[in-house]
């Protein structure tokens, strides 16, 4: 795997436990509105580039720095949210995020207490909401997961695993 390969994929499965019979049951990313404000970034950087050649040559080097500032907060902004991801599998949940380095959150099922699906009225619209989890532990690294697209679905997702799993009222099979 290459260098651009391997910052550009989080590889969510050397975080399983295949030798314990884990599998991924759902692989969330961000919902497409986070990737707004890098587009109008880049929008704006074209905008300063197209620009250059009306300015005078001795201050040219002003637009086009910032420019490449602004296309360089773009990137990352870009590839921060494309990094991001939240994973649900039959024994856990966690999230795996970061750039340059990684952080890894986990929670076992047997740990989630409650989930709060927040869907404000413009996800409600377009389609994402915010998950906030209520675990046995009062601070865990997985409390807050923002802009998860079909909230509604992610959410019958995580219970119907926790469900199955027995952890709570009879167990399906």
């Amino acid at each position: 795997m290459g260098f651009i390969a391997r910052l550009t994929d989080p590889n969510i499965r050397k975080h399983l436990l295949r030798d314990e019979g884990e599998v991924i049951v759902d692989e969330v990313k961000h919902h497409g509105i986070v990737y707004i404000l890098p587009v109008v970034e880049t929008v704006v950087a074209a905008a300063l580039l197209a620009w250059l050649p009306f300015v005078d040559v001795d201050l040219a080097w002003f637009p086009f720095l910032l420019a490449l500032a602004i296309l360089s907060h773009a990137g990352w902004k870009t590839l921060g949210h494309h990094r991001d991801r939240f994973v649900i599998t039959n024994m856990r949940v966690f999230r795996v995020h970061g750039v340059l380095s990684q952080q890894l959150a986990t929670m076992p099922l047997s740990r989630i207490l409650d989930i709060t699906v927040v869907k404000p009225l413009h996800g409600r619209l377009i389609g994402f909401g915010h998950f906030v989890f209520e675990s046995a532990a009062q601070e865990q690294g997985l409390r807050d997961i923002r802009y998860v697209g079909r909230p509604d679905e992610r959410d019958l997702s995580i219970q119907r695993v926790v469900q199955r799993s027995g952890l709570r009222g009879p167990r399906m099979n």
